[in-house]
């Protein structure tokens, strides 16, 4: 059975996801949005023909899988190599004969270009004893439903489809790999999976090189973050996760690596998450920025500027595809019966028809910092404030407007409180900017447009009734973006409306130690899991109100939370913190990061 128990490897092109045992379940091609090659993880069926015999080890051997496993297995140790992307997973058998897996998607500088391409090296290593393998390699194409056709090389194996090929280059036995032969493992091994192109270096010496040179360029990149002094490791983690959601080549961050991870059990809530919100994105890029990681901030300005610029329309998208696609129809994949057989696996996400008004705060407010850190090779210009300046004209027309909300309700359209505060923050923010850039009568027009909008919407969305800031103008839920208030900027920590709303958020929203998004029935029924994210709004909350103790101890709380390699999903289960949801949610991993930053005793303190 599927769990989120997973490692995530990826080089800014291409990830896959890696179990506990070392196989790969979740890995797409040619790019982190593309045809999930292997798709075990949304397609539970291991008694479905021929697919389904068990391996050498005993284990369920499913299409859509690269397992490598040692026979008889009966103890697994996994974990990265410190401050980088590459996974370790170590197996031992019953009689104390062990190996080692070593699987990273290669990146490193090479030719003054940053070397990414797309694909999977494993390189498999004896470590005591005489160990007998097994390696097991079943991709699927066109998301389940063909499978490929095989032919054979001296060193290599092809799978071929009309639409893709694909290539497995190795220096072990290929009959054995192509047969599922399992053999004693007496030396090193290598596999390299992805392009249908052949390698030209020598195997051996090129995959260690290849993954040596990986390792040393993200603990390069680790050691350029600024860190806080407590709960490093955890932050490391989430900055380098965030990092593999960020497809390099055109600067775009996705929500998460897959789809249709349901939210809850059976609940339907399943979602294609491999794409570009701008709300998320902006999330992301204060998070890295907060740790100095601007390399993420100026490829993503670069993308936004492409589509602002290229647009004739003043409005923007919700999200839209790693390569600027502004149309991402959904359908839902038939070959695939989803993460534990709880469909359906959807492709596509029907999201980037709604109107969500919050996307034009969310795009000025990720990108101000360019006007502000001299350290960026290309900083904020003039040009770039005109564009900015067409989507606070939007903003302003927009923000008592009804729309889809922060939680994409498809069937309920209303003036949502968050989407008309960022409407706000894009008008503040280009006040700041006008300021900035020398430009007074620009930055008096954008101050006077924000004072008139923050008056609407603290008289729409404060409930006297409830002594608390509401969802929705005129209304009566409550929602957890509320807790955002002091975040934005929208009003103080000494607010006394600030610390009533937090309040009323707990004690309408909170599940034990969780946080829900809203309680309210929406499309699918009441929610069932609480959103992770909210969790760490709230920790954050409270640290703003100067509630520090029971900030950091809930912080704790959710740091156990994590899988065991320090990763979080999108969703979790209030009575058995089980994961759930899309995986790894970027939205989770920003939240541990903001927590930490704000939480952590300074480096000053410590000594």
């Amino acid at each position: 059975m599927s769990s989120l128990n997973l490692g995530v490897i990826g080089n800014g092109t291409i990830g896959a996801m890696i179990d506990e045992r070392g196989t790969i379940v979740w890995a797409c091609f040619s790019r982190i949005d593309g045809d999930p090659v292997f798709s075990a993880l949304v397609d539970d069926n291991p008694d479905a023909g021929p697919d389904a015999c068990p391996d050498a080890g005993g284990v369920i051997a499913r299409a859509g899988t690269f397992a490598i496993t040692l026979v008889d297995t009966t103890v697994v140790h996994q974990s990265y190599v410190e401050n980088t992307a590459v996974l370790r997973t170590e197996l031992t058998d019953s009689n104390g004969n062990s190996i080692a897996i070593s699987d990273c998607c290669p990146r490193f500088i090479q030719y003054e270009r940053t070397y990414r391409p797309p694909l999977i090296f494993r390189r498999v290593t004896p470590l005591k004893g005489t160990p007998r393998v097994q390696i097991i390699v079943r991709p699927r194409f066109g998301y389940g439903s063909i499978t490929p056709q095989i032919t054979r090389g001296s060193n290599h194996i092809r799978y071929v489809s009309a639409a893709l090929s694909l290539r497995l280059t190795t220096d072990a036995p290929v009959t054995y790999v192509k047969e599922e032969t399992p053999f004693i493992l007496d030396r090193p091994i290598n596999l390299v999976f992805g392009a249908d192109e052949s390698l030209t270096m020598a195997l051996d010496e090129g995959v260690r090189t290849f993954i040596g040179r990986t390792e040393d360029w993200w603990r390069r990149w680790v050691r350029s973050l600024s860190v806080p002094f407590e709960w490093q490791a955890a932050v490391i983690r989430a900055a380098i996760t965030l990092k593999l959601c960020n497809f390099d080549e055109s600067g775009a961050i996705v929500a998460a690596l897959t789809t249709s991870i349901p939210e809850a059990p059976d609940s339907e809530r399943t979602w294609d998450y491999r794409y570009c919100w701008l709300r998320d994105a902006y999330f992301v890029i204060q998070a890295l920025n907060r740790l100095g990681a601007t390399d993420a901030m100026e490829g993503y300005i670069s993308f936004i500027s492409n589509i602002v610029g290229e647009s004739d329309e003043r409005s923007l998208r919700p999200l839209y595809g790693i390569n600027r696609m502004a149309e991402l129809p959904e359908r839902n994949a038939q070959a695939l019966r989803g993460y534990r057989g709880m469909g359906p696996v959807r492709v596509g996400n029907q999201a980037f028809t709604q109107a969500q008004n919050d996307v034009y705060g969310s795009v000025i407010l990720a990108t101000t910092h360019a006007f502000f850190d001299r350290r960026l090779v290309r900083p904020g210009n003039h040009e770039l404030f005109g564009y900015l300046e067409r989507l606070g004209a939007s903003a302003r027309a927009v923000f008592d407007q009804p729309d889809a909300g922060p939680w994409e309700l498809r069937n309920d359209r209303r003036v949502h409180t968050f989407s008309s505060v960022m409407c706000w923050a894009a008008c503040d923010r280009l006040a700041r900017v006008a300021r900035a850039l020398g430009l007074t009568e620009r930055g008096h027009y954008w101050s006077d447009t924000a004072a008139t909008m923050h008056d609407v919407i603290t008289e729409r969305a404060w409930n006297p009734r409830l002594n608390s800031f509401v969802a929705t103008f005129d209304g009566d839920a409550l929602d957890a973006t509320l807790l955002l208030l002091h975040e934005i900027d929208f009003v103080t920590a000494d607010d006394p409306r600030f610390a009533a709303t937090v309040d009323a958020v707990a004690n309408h929203l909170k599940a034990g130690d969780f946080l829900f998004r809203y309680v309210t029935k929406d499309d699918f029924g009441t929610p069932k899991t609480a959103f992770t994210i909210c969790t760490y709004w709230y920790i954050d909350a409270l640290a703003a109100l100067g509630r520090r103790a029971e900030a950091r101890t809930l912080f704790e709380t959710m740091l156990r939370c994590r899988n065991p390699l320090g990763l979080l999903s999108e969703d979790i289960d209030p009575d058995t913190r089980e994961l759930w949801g899309n995986f790894p949610q970027t939205y989770s991993m920003v939240g541990l990061i903001n927590s930490a930053v704000r939480l952590s005793d300074s480096w000053e303190e410590a000594f």
